[in-house]
């Protein structure tokens, strides 16, 4: 029943970005946050459905924990198709999962942008037992089998090195991958090989 719902919403939010105004591209507008070299694409820009309630804040800050996940999604190389693929996870979240909102902190997309979910203060609901008090940063695709794409690779490292420059996460903080604490294969064998070489990774969470 939930599946003809979802592809609806996906045809109407594709037409959603058909309409899409000339300022959502310009960096140098309110709808983008560019920081350390990394262009955050604010939810206002994404079209962002708004939270279904209010969400909590971070019990810890800055945060101790940052989670790396992939979305199990198809992946997404330029803005147009990464902003409907954000655009139908939050869908997801919130009529199929029952969130509140979009799960994660943020989401990188193959594009090389950054698009904002709870940001930075707040909790998610990416990864059980550890919302509270890490930052939760999916990748958009599924990782299982192929590598993100370099862009993907760079601006989630840059996104890590300024949520310490502005304090939002702490100078020692341990990076795992989702499958490290949870039941799942997310982040996917290729992208967690990947941030096993990271500086900040940690074997035991």
């Amino acid at each position: 029943m939930e599946s003809p719902s979802l592809m609806f919403k996906a045809v109407i939010l594709f037409i959603g970005i058909i309409m899409t105004t000339a300022n959502d591209l310009d960096p140098g507008n309110d709808f983008e946050k560019k920081s350390e070299d990394v262009r955050i694409i604010k939810r206002v820009a994404w079209g962002a459905q708004p939270a279904t309630d209010s969400p909590r804040h971070l019990k810890v800050q800055p945060a101790p924990y940052a989670i790396i996940s992939h979305t199990a999604t198809q992946s997404c190389y330029n803005k147009a198709k990464c902003i409907l693929n954000v655009r139908v996870i939050q869908t997801f979240h919130i009529e199929a999962k029952g969130w509140l909102d979009v799960g994660y902190n943020f989401l990188v997309g193959g594009d090389g942008n950054v698009y904002e979910g709870r940001g930075w203060d707040m909790a998610g609901a990416h990864t059980h037992n550890y919302n509270n008090r890490s930052i939760g940063i999916a990748f958009v695709g599924d990782f299982s089998y192929k590598s993100p794409t370099k862009e993907q690779i760079a601006v989630a490292e840059k996104l890590l090195e300024s949520g310490v420059k502005s304090n939002k996460l702490v100078k020692d903080y341990k990076l795992i991958g989702q499958r490290q604490v949870v039941h799942t294969q997310s982040p996917g064998d290729k992208l967690f090989a990947i941030i096993r070489a990271w500086e900040h990774f940690t074997s035991n969470p």
